[in-house]
């Protein structure tokens, strides 16, 4: 039984390109993957193709039929929100209990095969009317792989979402930097962050590139 949790620093800093691009490396490395996104907003029935998990599941040579996406991500809202108020907007209601059970059947039934959840939003999204995303990372007990930007304000943003999980008692695997348009020079933001984040492994995902190697060996050795 192995896998890691993916959270992000907040919403859309790269987090499902960065999942995407681990899968590719893992499948191509010869690791048995399994990628699971139990919950997604934003999600347009209509156009799947372009959605999140739509995303996971070509990285993991996986088709994209309706078997496979109830499978990656069962509870699934139209509307660009937080899930439970999307799921609001749709008259439903999302049990963040019945999340986190599932999550972990799937953990114990993954066998020699690593899952890769994937979070929706931040550290602390709303998994539902009182559950968070760190409420989930905590029940599953899987390492994180945390997920930041490049843009300004992200060094204050990461090293708060560090703290976070650390203070809930979650171990943060590594963090990698997705590249953000129109930010400050990526070095220098890992540099900043490497500082003071002493012994953690800090790694970049320019814009249009892959996930470094020495991340991919760490989610890889679990």
């Amino acid at each position: 039984m192995a896998g890691v949790f993916v959270t992000g620093t907040g919403t859309d800093v790269g987090k499902t390109y960065v999942t995407a691009g681990l899968i590719r490396a893992l499948v191509a490395g010869g690791r048995a993957v399994e990628a699971l996104k139990p919950v997604v907003s934003g999600f347009d029935p209509a156009e799947p193709e372009g959605s999140d998990p739509a995303e996971l599941l070509a990285a993991a040579g996986v088709a994209l039929t309706p078997g496979a996406l109830e499978r990656i991500s069962p509870w699934r809202y139209a509307a660009p929100l937080s899930p439970p108020l999307a799921a609001r907007r749709e008259g439903r209601e999302l049990d963040g209990t019945a999340v986190i059970g599932l999550c972990r059947e799937r953990v114990q039934a993954a066998g020699d095969r690593l899952l890769i959840v994937e979070g929706a939003g931040g550290v602390m999204s709303p998994l539902d009317e009182r559950l968070t995303m760190l409420d989930l990372a905590v029940e599953l007990g899987l390492p994180v792989l945390l997920v930041a930007g490049s843009y300004l304000g992200t060094i204050s943003h990461t090293l708060t979402a560090v703290a976070v999980l650390r203070a809930a008692g979650v171990k943060v695997l590594a963090v990698a930097v997705s590249e953000s348009l129109d930010a400050p020079p990526l070095e220098e933001t890992l540099e900043a962050l490497r500082a003071f984040l002493p012994g953690m492994p800090v790694g970049a995902v320019s814009r249009g590139g892959t996930v470094p190697a020495d991340l991919v060996g760490l989610v890889s050795a679990l």
